[in-house]
């Protein structure tokens, strides 16, 4: 069984992106989307990505931004990813040259494998609830929208919690889980216990069942 990847979105504190390491994540999301009550500007990232250990993933995350303000984040911060949710084409994402998530709103009517086959040189989709806005605003989505013969890595985003973590993995299997709001103690101020609470329960949906 392939273990689960974690990406926890939404840091805003140095503090609070080493006790997700600590946690368990493979991965910190970056928001540099200035509406959202987790956005950072570029100092913030920065002293965040200093302060992270060899081998944890920085993730960029735009919404409709500026070609100008990605390529100084991307000169600056040198993310590992770069993640686009707005209303980005696939000629926007890829012009950076720049390996890149692309976020999918899930509802019924979406073909998400036509979406994932316009976007082939993203190296994963990640599927989040539609909500107004931008974002998932916290909302769980029907996971049985996520057709089974997708051919590219899906990272579930989506009202995720510890609660109810261990069942989305078990129901979909993606590559990763994104989480951020159910991992709050306030809007961008991450609880270090629900953060190992959370990727308790994805390793417990990993383990293998009993015989």
């Amino acid at each position: 069984m392939s273990r689960t990847r974690i990406k926890i979105c939404g840091l805003t504190r140095v503090d609070d992106a080493l006790a997700a390491v600590d946690a368990g994540a493979d991965a910190i999301g970056l928001v540099f989307y200035p509406p959202s009550p987790r956005a950072v500007d570029l100092e913030q990232a920065l002293a965040i990505r200093r302060a992270l250990p060899p081998f944890v993933a920085t993730v960029a995350l735009f919404v409709n931004a500026d070609a100008a303000a990605i390529e100084r984040v991307i000169e600056r911060l040198r993310p590992s990813l770069l993640q686009f949710h707005g209303d980005e084409s696939p000629q926007d994402c890829a012009r950076y040259g720049h390996p890149y998530l692309r976020a999918a709103r899930v509802r019924p009517g979406l073909d998400l494998v036509d979406f994932g086959s316009r976007y082939a040189s993203a190296q994963g989709i990640l599927v989040d609830a539609f909500v107004d806005g931008y974002g998932g605003g916290g909302e769980v989505f029907d996971w049985s929208l996520i057709p089974k013969n997708v051919d590219f890595p899906i990272v579930l985003s989506g009202g995720l919690n510890a609660r109810n973590v261990a069942q989305a993995v078990r129901c979909v299997r993606p590559w990763a889980v994104d989480v951020s709001s159910g991992v709050e103690s306030a809007r961008g101020v991450k609880s270090a216990a629900a953060m190992r609470e959370f990727v308790a329960a994805v390793r417990e949906a990993d383990a293998p069942l009993p015989c």
